[in-house]
């Protein structure tokens, strides 16, 4: 199986980061100096895909103006001498092949998938959410795809999770197959703890068939009036094998308010520039006291 695309949906109202997300997409808030989706482009691309469907709203231009030329920065950079700024300012812009599709109604993360239809075309791809940072060796997108590729079918990124976050994920119905692959049955969304099928959680990533989108086309409407992608890969599973494979490195959901801030720290105390000083000024820091005031 070789895959080429990789879809990113991203054009959802990030409401959990309200009221900053009413003018700023969660997708551009800032981690240890780079945007979200910044990271989420770059696993792609050091998986081996440059060519991204990127599904956006209308609230969404600074996620398309991210990866596109600015002519005046640019000039402004090369004239005042600021080489490496101009350097990595025209790194993000070529990194990768980027589509935008809009996302004209939000409907649900399904529908999301279902409208990058058209540019995916019969082919089978990668699928990252746009708040959702993943960081492996090797990337976390690529250890799917070679699962995918060895056994020629869908392949859900999972992880083990605690029971109290069952009501967070959705929570898969596995049989084990070898070492971190199961073959997935079932997905039940957001489970209290009684009714969770595993403690394996659907997270981190996707690659699909293009039978997807003819499932997706077919669902019924939920009571909210969305289609979620979730109930699509219960019938998927029902149609042909789908597993299940936990992958090896860390996971921020960075539309989380707590994972985003743990992965500023995280990813900030990893950065040769400032990781030091962010070290010395934490071991310093008296948390109590902060807290209390």
């Amino acid at each position: 199986m070789r895959v080429r695309k990789a879809v990113i949906p991203a054009a959802g109202f990030g409401t959990r980061f309200l009221p900053v997300t009413k003018s700023m997409p969660k997708e551009m808030l800032p981690v240890a100096a780079r945007p979200v989706i910044q990271y989420v482009v770059e696993s792609v691309v050091a998986s081996g895909i440059d060519q991204i469907i990127l599904v956006t709203g209308s609230n969404k231009k600074a996620v398309e103006d991210f990866f596109d030329t600015n002519f005046e920065l640019e000039w402004m950079l090369e004239k005042t001498g600021k080489q490496e700024l101009l350097d990595e300012v025209r790194r993000v812009r070529d990194m990768a092949e980027i589509v935008y599709v809009r996302q004209k109604q939000p409907l649900g993360n399904g529908h999301a998938v279902l409208v990058a239809q058209h540019v995916v075309g019969d082919e089978p791809f990668l699928l990252l959410w746009g708040d959702d940072i993943l960081l492996g060796d090797p990337p976390v997108p690529k250890q799917l795809l070679q699962v995918a590729a060895r056994l020629e079918s869908p392949v859900i990124g999972a992880r083990r999770v605690r029971p109290q976050d069952f009501e967070k994920y959705g929570m898969l119905e596995v049989v084990p197959v070898e070492d971190r692959v199961s073959r997935a049955l079932s997905v039940v969304e957001k489970p209290r703890r009684s009714d969770a099928p595993s403690d394996l959680a659907q997270i981190g990533g996707f690659v699909l068939t293009p039978d997807i989108f003819g499932v997706l086309a077919r669902l019924d409407v939920g009571p909210s009036g969305e289609i979620y992608l979730a109930d699509a890969l219960v019938h998927l599973m029902e149609q042909r094998p789908v597993y299940a494979y936990e992958f090896t490195g860390r996971r921020y959901d960075a539309g989380n308010k707590f994972d985003y801030l743990r992965a500023n720290i995280e990813l900030a105390l990893e950065d040769a520039d400032i990781g030091p000083q962010l070290s010395e000024y934490l071991r310093d820091l008296d948390v109590a006291s902060v807290a209390a005031s």
